[in-house]
């Protein structure tokens, strides 16, 4: 389910391929986040992509400012999914999905593939039926694939980790 409030925030629980995903789902421009809320996300973002990854790199990249943010919390409310949703001509002519961050508690149970059916219906919802852009970590190719985005250019390296450039065409 897309956010649909005004306030341009929302929460809601789903049923993923028979888990029950008790998680709130959140979507909000940088400009309504709480400090609490912003501190969640970096905490994420830092733990995954720095240390999970062994990759250290300059996460603040002036980019979130303009960006959607789309989120779940677990039940005590830490952000364990994540997405960054930029607009299009801040990192691609497109609109883009970047800094993908699920937590490892949470692997394996769908909230992957929620997590992106959820940006892709907030990027309906803010922007139409558009294309989308993501540079997508190679591994994760087919993943991406099997949710309609086709590679675009030959693979390269970011931050020493393989990565491809793929596109969802508009519909």
């Amino acid at each position: 389910m897309p956010c649909k409030t005004k306030s341009r925030s929302c929460y809601h629980a789903h049923t993923i391929y028979g888990y029950i995903c008790n998680m709130n789902w959140h979507c909000k421009f940088f400009d309504t986040l709480s400090t609490a809320e912003l501190y969640s996300l970096l905490q994420l973002r830092s733990r995954i992509f720095v240390v999970e990854q062994n990759c250290p790199y300059q996460d603040l990249d002036d980019k979130d400012q303009a960006a959607l943010h789309l989120w779940c919390n677990d039940e005590q409310g830490l952000a364990v999914a994540y997405c960054r949703i930029l607009p299009a001509g801040a990192s691609y002519p497109e609109v883009s999905i970047g800094r993908v961050a699920n937590d490892t508690a949470i692997r394996g149970k769908g909230i992957g593939r929620q997590l992106m059916q959820e940006a892709l219906d907030s990027i309906r919802k803010h922007w139409g039926a558009v294309p989308v852009r993501i540079s997508a970590q190679e591994y994760l190719q087919r993943f991406y694939e099997s949710m309609g985005f086709e590679p675009v250019g030959a693979a390269y390296l970011e931050d020493n980790i393989p990565h491809i450039e793929m596109l969802l065409r508009a519909k």
